[in-house]
């Protein structure tokens, strides 16, 4: 089957996602968090613009946190080749989110995740790196999780609060990226209402993660690489075991994770945002346990 006719198909499939909601149900708010610590990626406009764009045809409200911090701190910024210079904390970000992103950051683009403000959302969705919530604000975030909460993450969420608790709630921790190339996609189980999208043996280019602190034990897989796609002698793990995507549970509440989505063509792909929205929607609607 040609992939053309593989993205017309998928098109109904988008739809098809969030087949729980009817028009009668109110939508899912889903906050979508781009805070950058680190590495901006140039996709993160752009994964706003799509999910503003397929969320509410498909029963979502989406609400974008680009900057998560106290904007109005000070920090002295030394440019180079000129003298050190203070700005607040929201004129330096936006400098440094414009440049690969083309979008400013504005005080309407900010906003802080809490216990108070956690009472707006059904689903908490990170594409981020670096800290995007202090130690107070994590513990609210997990509490919130483990009370029943729908917490999601892209590509780079596993690049994100390194040695806290984090790590558990998410599942694993990026451990470098060996792979930027077009791979396979091994089906874990597709059964599962997540593995909507991509089939076995369906191909997609990307950047491709290895995880450390990540255990099978512990989640359920949706999507691993087809070793027979890459050289795994690039990879680090000793079981060769590259997971693409999974979810689980913490206490009452589910976990959706997929580690596509560092281009902006995967974006755009049909079969990403069918996989996306029915991974959220699991997250929101989903089973009795992570294998359902």
């Amino acid at each position: 089957m040609t992939l053309l006719r593989r993205a017309f198909l998928c098109l109904p499939l988008i739809l098809a996602a969030a087949a729980p909601l009817s028009a009668a149900d109110k939508p899912k708010r889903v906050l979508l968090v781009t805070h950058s610590g680190g590495f901006v990626h140039d996709a993160l406009g752009f994964a706003e613009d799509t999910l503003k764009d397929i969320g509410p045809k498909n029963g979502l409200e989406v609400t974008c946190y680009r900057f998560t911090e106290d904007p109005t701190k000070t920090v002295k910024i030394k440019p180079k080749d000129k003298p050190e210079v203070e700005k607040t904390a929201l004129e330096a970000y936006s400098e440094r989110f414009r440049g690969p992103t083309g979008k400013t950051v504005a005080i309407e683009n900010c906003g802080r995740i809490n216990k108070d403000t956690l009472k707006n959302f059904d689903c908490v969705l990170f594409f981020t790196t670096g800290n995007p919530v202090n130690k107070e604000e994590l513990k609210d975030l997990m509490e919130w999780v483990n009370a029943g909460g729908a917490f999601a993450g892209t590509h780079c969420a596993t690049d994100t609060l390194y040695d806290t608790a984090y790590g558990d709630l998410i599942g694993g921790y990026f451990d470098g990226h060996p792979w930027h190339q077009k791979i396979k996609i091994k089906v874990d189980d597709p059964k599962h209402p997540a593995a909507k999208g991509f089939v076995e043996g369906d191909e997609i280019t990307d950047e491709i993660y290895q995880f450390k602190n990540f255990n099978r034990e512990k989640l359920h897989g949706i999507y691993s690489v087809d070793n027979s796609s890459i050289d795994v002698k690039k990879g680090k793990r000793a079981d060769n075991d590259y997971a693409v995507s999974w979810v689980k549970e913490y206490g009452k509440g589910r976990v959706f994770y997929t580690s596509l989505g560092h281009r902006k063509d995967v974006w755009k792909d049909p079969r990403f945002q069918t996989h996306l929205l029915a991974g959220l929607n699991w997250a929101m609607h989903g089973a009795t346990s992570a294998g359902q």
